[in-house]
């Protein structure tokens, strides 16, 4: 894989329950677990749905016309499978966006369909990702070996 493809992130623990997510840019967000206003790592994951999606649509629809209103709902349910894990399934990205009056909106408009629909078969990492699977290794890198 070239530089440009590669992609990381970091966690750091901040106390019990309490961590801080941050990139190669310098931004950093709170994460925890439910107990506070902090974002947890599924409600993280919801947001990673939602925003790649709503980022490729905005870029698409916004050529033509800036939206009065552009919002997106992520929602889905989490379950413990029959194997005993955790995860989430019926995921849903629902778009509330509206464009003004005039030839300029309706180009919007007719684009937004279209715009929604390239960004999941195609242009959205995120849900691209989530949808294909991909192998995912966890290692200590103490190098310590779990059991």
């Amino acid at each position: 894989m070239s530089d440009d493809s590669f992609r990381s992130a970091t966690v750091e623990r901040t106390s019990v329950g309490r961590y801080v997510a941050r990139n190669v840019r310098g931004g950093s967000l709170s994460m925890g677990t439910g107990e506070d206003a902090s974002f947890t790592p599924v409600e993280l994951l919801l947001a990673a749905l939602g925003g790649c999606t709503a980022v490729n649509v905005d870029h698409i629809t916004s050529r033509r016309a800036e939206p009065t209103q552009f919002s997106v709902k992520i929602s889905g349910d989490k379950i413990r499978d029959e194997t005993g894990g955790s995860r989430m399934r019926d995921l849903t990205v629902e778009f509330t966006v509206t464009f003004p009056e005039g030839a300029d909106g309706d180009r919007a408009r007719e684009a937004l369909p279209r715009s929604m629909r390239q960004s999941h078969e195609r242009l959205c990492t995120v849900s691209r990702t989530v949808e294909l699977g991909a192998p995912v290794t966890v290692v200590d890198a103490t190098g310590a070996t779990a059991d």
